[in-house]
């Protein structure tokens, strides 16, 4: 199993500059060898990414002598990094490779795991020398390498680590999720996760900082810091965000054994003008990924339900469907006669919650511990 630690550096002025020089020599290269590329096949020639680097090693000397300015790994990697690149659009996983904007892209470059040592809250990188850290490793294991990158004002590193498989535990409790924007889930347990809406909370302080941005002039040292303002205050919202996530899904993956959730369909989802922030705001697509990727790591499993499934309609005891139901309606009401929950006020994702648990066991065929699980029985 592979794990990464991101971990915040702490340069010196120098430091950062060269940090800063590393990066760029990376979007260069790239760059370079995205546009030779380019023109040899366009040309009728088969490139590949061991011929673009061993042309470039040619005349790197002559033409690019800055080059050695920095590690070795700033203009070796990113020729590796295209070929994946090409590799994946052939195989129609990944769109066509584009070029990097100074301005745009996230600036980073790529560290080999013999192209740096890791001390006490320091790491060495060549050309640069130690680098304070913030905090320790915190995975033991076998280092694969390293990506250095910068966020706003701020360099991290992520570092690579093969760590051995864990050994799974039985985690027999089940338990189905509704996610959504009221509530960012809304358990079969009844327990509830608010949305903190963290964009939507500081979008006042966006706006006076772009505001404040596009007043600047163009190629300004005013314009520059004001940029910047705008950078820390998305990161912050990001950190945010990902805090409560993380924690969120780590919470179930350790819990429950089985979780099943509704199976989104987000990018139909965003496509809705006057819903698209908030559901960017909510994460719900990382939140499903992180929940996915930490069960099955802990030897669980996530049942994904239709996203067809009429879990809002239908009454989770009697399977009534309330057809004409809408958005607005946050109170699910049983018209059944016969159902024991017979015009009984329930909150609607928590009835909507205990479909999808039922129908997750279903998919898998545990149907059987559908009622126990459901609190039917309370």
């Amino acid at each position: 199993m592979i794990k990464a630690h991101k971990m915040r550096l702490h340069p010196t002025a120098e430091q950062f500059v060269s940090l800063s020089k590393a990066a760029g020599t990376s979007r260069y290269v790239w760059n370079w060898a995205l546009a030779e590329w380019n023109r040899q096949y366009a040309a009728g020639e088969k490139p590949t990414a061991l011929k673009l680097k061993k042309q470039f090693n040619a005349i790197r000397r002559e033409q690019f002598p800055w080059t050695w300015e920095v590690t070795k790994n700033a203009s070796d990697q990113p020729f590796l990094d295209l070929g994946k690149a090409f590799t994946a659009f052939f195989e129609k996983k990944a769109h066509y490779p584009k070029f990097k904007s100074k301005k745009k892209s996230k600036p980073s470059f790529y560290l080999a795991n013999d192209q740096f040592e890791l001390g006490d809250h320091r790491v060495w990188i060549p050309k640069l020398g130690w680098v304070n850290l913030a905090e320790n490793l915190r995975f033991k294991g076998k280092i694969s390498g390293a990506r250095v990158t910068r966020q706003a004002d701020w360099w991290f590193i992520s570092i690579t680590v093969e760590v051995p498989d864990e050994v799974p535990q039985k985690r027999p409790a089940a338990v189905g999720g509704d996610v959504g924007l009221n509530r960012l889930a809304t358990l079969s347990t009844g327990e509830e996760c608010e949305n903190q809406a963290f964009l939507k909370t500081n979008l006042k302080k966006l706006r006076q900082a772009n505001k404040r941005l596009h007043r600047r002039k163009q190629g300004s040292k005013n314009r520059e810091k004001a940029r910047r303002q705008v950078a820390r205050l998305h990161y912050r919202v990001t950190c945010k965000r990902d805090d409560v996530l993380q924690k969120l899904t780590t919470r179930l993956a350790d819990c429950y054994g089985i979780i099943g959730i509704e199976d989104l369909h987000l990018k139909g989802l965003l496509k809705n003008r006057h819903l698209a922030r908030s559901f960017s705001d909510a994460a719900l697509g990382k939140l499903l990924a992180l929940l996915t990727s930490k069960v099955e790591q802990r030897g669980g499993q996530v049942v994904k339900v239709g996203r067809f499934f009429p879990s809002s309609k239908q009454c989770h005891a009697c399977q009534w469907r309330w057809d004409d139901i809408t958005l607005s309606d946050r109170i699910f009401v049983c018209q059944d006669p016969t159902c024991a929950y017979y015009e009984l006020r329930q909150d609607r994702d928590y009835n909507a919650s205990l479909n999808i648990l039922q129908e997750a066991l279903r998919l898998i065929g545990l149907i059987d511990q559908a009622v126990s699980g459901t609190g039917l029985d309370e």
